[in-house]
């Protein structure tokens, strides 16, 4: 999996509607408004997850799972991935990998192969914004202002199609020249659901003409009772039957 389809993951039938929250004073700042406010409000969320990478010749490969994300301050989120298929020439494989994104080390585990690497993204007392537009590794312009996506990117309200997501705008960011983002996207889609304002599929281009889109189901933000540390933590391995090594930012 490209760190670039975190988070980021329903089709309309022929005849449909405008969704609700369409309207002619519909506008790109709006949108942009409505995924500032709710990734200010997120403290954390679960959903299903489902992975759809596409190489350049057309062949994709789907993964499927579940996601759990939680904002542990400000300043500090923790983030785990856990899928559990993989879904290639229209057949279904129980195969679990995970990836691990907690206290400045993003752990990736391919249980098929039984390998697992643990590398360090941050220097001690660093922090990252998992989800800000040129710097976390998941491109969702949640929690952002509206200026400062627009200095990122271009951004356009695209007309619905039916096969969008049900009850969902879309918007489409092209990054500027020079921008970090620039380096890594040719073009970020996503589809804003208007009853909870929080991205349900996003897909990306990068340089390369691969493209990964990420839907996001079931999803439950801020539940009462709060997600439990068990949700951010992997289960112990038997190391002399795994590849394991440690890659640090001092190698």
């Amino acid at each position: 999996m490209r760190s670039h389809a975190a988070l980021l993951v329903a089709i309309v039938l022929a005849g449909w509607s405008l969704p609700a929250g369409w309207a002619a004073e519909t506008n790109v700042d709006q949108v942009l408004g409505q995924l500032d406010q709710v990734g200010k409000n997120l403290k954390e969320f679960s959903a299903k997850v489902r992975l759809t990478e596409t190489d350049d010749v057309g062949d994709h490969v789907v993964h499927a799972g579940n996601v759990y994300f939680q904002r542990k301050s400000d300043s500090d989120a923790r983030i785990h991935v856990a899928f559990d298929q993989r879904i290639s020439n229209n057949r279904i494989y129980n195969e679990k990998t995970e990836y691990l994104l907690d206290d400045r080390w993003l752990t990736d585990r391919n249980y098929r192969s039984h390998n697992e690497v643990k590398r360090e993204v941050l220097q001690p007392g660093q922090r990252m914004n998992l989800f800000k537009l040129g710097e976390g590794p998941f491109p969702l312009p949640i929690g952002q202002s509206p200026a400062d996506v627009h200095q990122e990117s271009d951004v356009q309200l695209v007309p619905p199609a039916k096969d969008d997501p049900k009850n969902t705008v879309h918007i489409r960011l092209t990054p500027k020249p020079g921008t970090e983002l620039a380096r890594r996207f040719r073009t970020i889609d996503v589809w804003v659901d208007q009853a909870s304002h929080m991205p349900v599929r996003v897909d990306t281009e990068d340089k390369q003409s691969q493209r990964a889109t990420t839907e996001l189901t079931d999803i439950v933000m801020n539940p009462p009772a709060g997600l439990k540390d068990a949700d951010f933590q992997l289960a112990a391995i038997d190391k002399t039957k795994w590849n394991s090594s440690v890659e640090s930012l001092k190698q």
